[in-house]
Formats: structure tokens, C-alpha cells, sequence
């Protein structure tokens, strides 16, 4: 991945569970292509020395770790990370991998990982299961995706792939700020894995809000007239993409739909998606937008959020 930096880890977050496997997975190919290195962690949360029998684990009691033995907790997190990494290294041995354990919550974990130097993105399963692996559920994604310092790359639970054929880049284009990172971040990933880009810039028709809305001007209940609005919003947003990356092939579509239906529809499994973190219109007080959000959990295949 290319954050425009000199990256050289990507943050992956493991718990055990089926979309987890599919990040390590993503993750090594990711670093192994851009010449990075793999960072797996894994949270032991809550601590063994937290809840009803917490006073008894620290003073040493049954069950407990005050001799300096290994919780069940920690014995669990240490074998997911021994085995992750035995099986990252199984597929590429000369991969740079590092493992780390740490005791706080799944997404502060991944947070503080992901606001170390060098660090080109975070990568994290859509869902967990259940024990260690409730670690990373869907909300770590979404707090992630909504606080981290370097783009955000969720995997869905049961990952889909395209023989033989090529992925491309889907990005949203809606004139926001976060979108046009997001855009940013596309160009620099198609231009570095020779990807071609798809704008998607998705509208509505006006006549389907004017109640909510109040009095709009006639042209707005004109189709054309809105659809070549989305044309131009989106040719503007990447016309100084298109200067800086001239190599990169990008095909820019309007479509008549929502924006998470035009996102979803338009990406296959072998695909990246890549949003803002927040689009127009968005309330500050949510933790995500509601498009990035929808995307997340409707996916078939990576998706990166960034802020």
C-alpha cells in the first residue's frame, strides 16, 4: 500500500477467525508486492487479571499467572501469533514479519500500531467469533476506520475471489475532502500496481427528495441536468490526478443510484474499493459515514477507508 511516505509495515490485526485469516493472507501478498514488511497483532482484552477473579489471579492464586505462569489468555494469543507467523512465513520466507501481543482493547491496540512511523496501512477482518477471537469484531473495523492515521483496509468474513482476472480500483468520487484523499490514495495505488481506476460518482434524482428538502430550482428535476452535475463534480475532482498520474488508466462513470448500491454493484470480489472516511453531508457526531459504513459491512472484498 502507499500512504505517499516511505512506508515499510503494514498492521495486521488477528484473532482466529475466518475474515482474520483472509487479512494475514491479504496483508502478506500486499507486502510481499510493495516491498514491506508484516506486523501481526493480536490483543489479549479483557486481562486475565481484570474481573471476579482478578484479585485472586494477583495475588497468585488458582488460576493465575502471580508466579510469573502464562495466563489462558496469553497462552492463546501467543500460539494465534506463532502460528500466523509460521504461516506467513511458509508462504513467503523472506518476508520481514514481526508479531506483537498487547493487553488493551482490539481497536486501541491496532490504533496505536497504526500511528507508529512507517506504517503504510491497517488491515483487520470484517468479523470475529467467538472467546479470543471475539477480539476483532465488526465494530473495530468501523473505529478504526473512523480514527486511524493511515488508510484502514477491511476483509470480509467469507472472502471471494476472481480467477484470473485482474482487480481493479473502485473509488467513491463526491467532491468531499475525504473523497478526494480517498481518490489520492487510489492513483497512487494503480500507479504502483498498474491497476486501472473507477471513478464512481453516484447520483439521485431531486424529485425523490423534494419533500424533505424544501423548494429546489426546476433543473434539479431534469436528469440530464443533475447526471452531467455528477459528471462534472467528478472530472474536476480528478483532473489534477489525471496530470500527476498520467499513466494511470481511469474509467469515470455516473450512475443513477445510491452511492453504497453504485459502490457495491460496480466491484467485483477481485476488486479494492476505496471511500472517504466521511462524504458530504455527513454529521460529525457518528463515528463513520453512512456510505463507508454500508460499504464495510456489504462487500466482497477489501475495502479501504480513508480519512
Amino acid at each position: 500500500m502507499d500512504t505517499g511516505e516511505d512506508p515499510r509495515w503494514v498492521v495486521v490485526g488477528v484473532d482466529g477467525s475466518d475474515s482474520s485469516r483472509y487479512a494475514l493472507e491479504w496483508s502478506a501478498n500486499q507486502a510481499m508486492t510493495y516491498g514491506l514488511g508484516v506486523r501481526i497483532v493480536t490483543a489479549v482484552w479483557p486481562p486475565d487479571s481484570e474481573g471476579p477473579f482478578g484479585e485472586l489471579i494477583r495475588r497468585g492464586g488458582d488460576g493465575g499467572d502471580g508466579d510469573g505462569e502464562e495466563s489462558p489468555r496469553q497462552h492463546d494469543a501467543r500460539a494465534l501469533l506463532a502460528y500466523a507467523r509460521d504461516w506467513v512465513l511458509r508462504l513467503f520466507p523472506e518476508l520481514s514479519v514481526e508479531t506483537r501481543e498487547v493487553e488493551e482493547r482490539p481497536a486501541q491496540a491496532l490504533l496505536e500500531a497504526a500511528s507508529e512511523p512507517a506504517v503504510a496501512c491497517v488491515v483487520v477482518g470484517s468479523r470475529g467469533l467467538g472467546g479470543l477471537a471475539s477480539a476483532f469484531v465488526g465494530s473495530v473495523g468501523v473505529e478504526l476506520a473512523a480514527k486511524s492515521p493511515v488508510p484502514t483496509v477491511v476483509l470480509p468474513k467469507h472472502h471471494e475471489t476472481a480467477e484470473g482476472r485482474r482487480g481493479r480500483i473502485v473509488v467513491g468520487v463526491d467532491g468531499s475532502e475525504t473523497g478526494g484523499r480517498a481518490l489520492e490514495f487510489a492513483f497512487r495505488q494503480a500507479e504502483r500496481s498498474g491497476s486501472e481506476v473507477v471513478a464512481i460518482c453516484a447520483w439521485q434524482p431531486m424529485a425523490a427528495f423534494a419533500s424533505s428538502v424544501g423548494p429546489v430550482p426546476p433543473e434539479a428535476f431534469d436528469d440530464e441536468a443533475v447526471e452531467a452535475a455528477a459528471r462534472r463534480t467528478a472530472e474536476a475532482a480528478i483532473q489534477d490526478l489525471r496530470a500527476r498520474h498520467p499513466k494511470v488508466v481511469v474509467d469515470v462513470r455516473t450512475v443513477r443510484a445510491h452511492p453504497v448500491v453504485a459502490l457495491l454493484e460496480e466491484a467485483s470480489p477481485a476488486d479494492l474499493i476505496v471511500v472517504g472516511s466521511r462524504g458530504r453531508g455527513g454529521f460529525r457526531g457518528l463515528l463513520l459515514g453512512s456510505v463507508s459504513q454500508s460499504v464495510l459491512h456489504g462487500a466482497h472484498g477489501p475495502v479501504v477507508v480513508v480519512r
